[in-house]
């Protein structure tokens, strides 16, 4: 099953744990944690349930592609990354 990792800084804001869930697509997996920790999905999200902007998701070190429709594959074995991004001066 993929693993999904949330920055130390979400889970400073609600619950963000490490879960395996399964999933083929980035936004299959999402849902699936999601659906065990739904108050992550408007940190993650937008209302429009593409990745917000200062949100990166990671899939086996690289950016997604499809931070829209979520459509990114992903492998049984992937870790996946979900960071927000540092903005600022």
């Amino acid at each position: 099953m993929p693993t999904v990792h949330f920055t130390a800084n979400l889970s400073r804001l609600t619950s963000a744990p490490v879960a395996s869930v399964d999933g083929a697509t980035v936004g299959l997996v999402l849902e699936c944690v999601f659906s065990r920790h739904p108050q992550l999905r408007g940190y993650v999200l937008d209302d429009q349930g593409a990745v917000r902007r200062h949100v990166v998701v990671f899939v086996d070190g690289a950016a997604v592609q499809d931070r829209v429709g979520l459509s990114d594959a992903v492998r049984p074995d992937s870790e996946i990354y979900v960071m927000q991004a540092l903005s600022g001066g």
